[in-house]
């Protein structure tokens, strides 16, 4: 994840830059059911609206839960499917916040009712994000359901007049791209201060829809819309927090940019994204899924490291005989193509290893949607790193 605001934070008040610093456990996102009640166009779970045999019960999370809190997971997110179908989810809930945890709930907002958001500010949550693709239709075309943007916005406002921490969740691709200016006009009319802009990953139906994908110079004048908008609201003491994810070349995009306007800043925040690091992968950011396989994100599930009901999750975590795994944790890793020349490595970290694996076969192949020019990654015009010819996309890579 890419906090543009924090960075942005830094251009008027510069705080130290030091090494790196990983928490003490990672995040978990938990798909605790892969029921949904939408079918969406971008779902790596690639959920419908059907009971799935094997998942956790009740005691089975619990116990997994004690696991993550000895193991100092100090987050987890509750995801699905849609996570409101699980009967057992506010049981679940309360017992994660009882235990220490922040707790963020991950929902497509349909189900969050009337009869719902009582229970749902009564656990307290330290976040709900909910998924939006765009404005009305576009948004129901997405989601596969006539109404569900009506559903999920009255969700939002019940959650945010609540005093709820609630969020929109964005997923780009060429199909919604145009509606990206409507969405953060609705975060701004809404008074909604959490905003996460997702880059497509190809992982489930995102695979399957990854000729969808945003073209590069739409992703460069998205991320621009996104620092000028942040920044707008930084002074105009308006603070709302903006997040990517899904391709850590936002930071070094970052730093590009400051450079263009900020030149007097650039190298302070040229550190900072250096102690950030980039993609967290298998270090950092964990997944568990609905019949307790764990995998090194929720964008690798067909790449199983262990199961909890096998094994804790502590200790498939820290087993390294997985070469995938070794790989993830190694410091720095070690990436071919444009990664792997890219002077810029060490803020993004070789970004997102599904995507290369995805198209190439090679979890350690170049990323595929680096939107970013050779010149602005070092690299020679027209040298070898940067005729890599693998791309799903129909935009030829730019050298200037």
């Amino acid at each position: 994840m890419f906090r543009i605001t924090q960075f942005l934070k830094e251009l008027d008040a510069p705080t130290p830059a030091g090494p790196r610093r990983d928490p003490p456990g990672p995040v978990v996102i938990w798909n605790l059911i892969r029921r949904c009640n939408l079918t969406c166009k971008h779902c790596y779970s690639i959920s419908t609206d059907k009971d799935f045999p094997g998942e956790l019960t009740t005691d089975e999370v619990f116990a997994v839960m004690d696991d993550l809190r000895a193991f100092r997971v100090p987050a987890l997110i509750l995801s699905g499917g849609e996570p409101l179908l699980r009967p057992d989810i506010f049981a679940i809930s309360r017992r994660a916040k009882e235990k220490g945890f922040y707790v963020g709930l991950s929902s497509n907002g349909t189900l969050i009712d009337e009869a719902r958001i009582g229970d749902i500010a009564g656990v307290g949550y330290d976040y709900v994000g909910v998924s939006i693709d765009g404005v009305g239709a576009v948004h129901d075309r997405f989601r596969g359901r006539d109404g569900a943007f009506d559903d999920a916005m009255r969700g939002i406002r019940l959650c945010r007049d609540r005093g709820l921490k609630v969020g929109l969740r964005f997923t780009m691709t060429q199909d919604n791209a145009h509606q990206l200016p409507d969405i953060l006009d609705l975060l701004d009319g809404e008074g909604i201060d959490r905003f996460y802009f997702s880059h497509l990953n190809y992982a489930g139906r995102g695979n399957n829809n990854r000729g969808d994908d945003a073209f590069f110079d739409s992703t460069r004048r998205t991320m621009d819309l996104l620092f000028d908008r942040c920044l707008a609201y930084l002074r105009a003491g308006r603070e709302k927090e903006f997040v990517t994810g899904n391709n850590d070349a936002d930071g070094v995009y970052l730093y590009h940019w400051a450079r263009r306007h900020f030149p007097e800043s650039a190298d302070h925040l040229h550190a900072k994204l250096v102690q950030w690091g980039g993609n967290a992968s298998g270090v950092n950011v964990a997944n568990i899924d609905n019949l307790g396989r764990v995998h090194p994100d929720t964008m690798w599930w067909h790449h199983t490291l262990g199961d909890v009901r096998q094994r804790p999750f502590s200790e498939i975590w820290r087993d390294t005989s997985d070469p995938l795994m070794a790989g993830l944790k190694a410091r720095p890793r070690t990436v071919g193509g444009r990664c792997g020349a890219c002077a810029h490595f060490a803020i993004c970290g070789g970004n997102t290893r599904v995507r290369a694996e995805r198209i190439t076969g090679d979890p350690w192949a170049e990323d595929p949607a680096c939107y970013l020019t050779d010149d602005e990654i070092g690299l020679q015009a027209g040298g070898a790193a940067g005729r890599v010819a693998i791309t799903p996309f129909r935009a030829a890579r730019r050298t200037g």
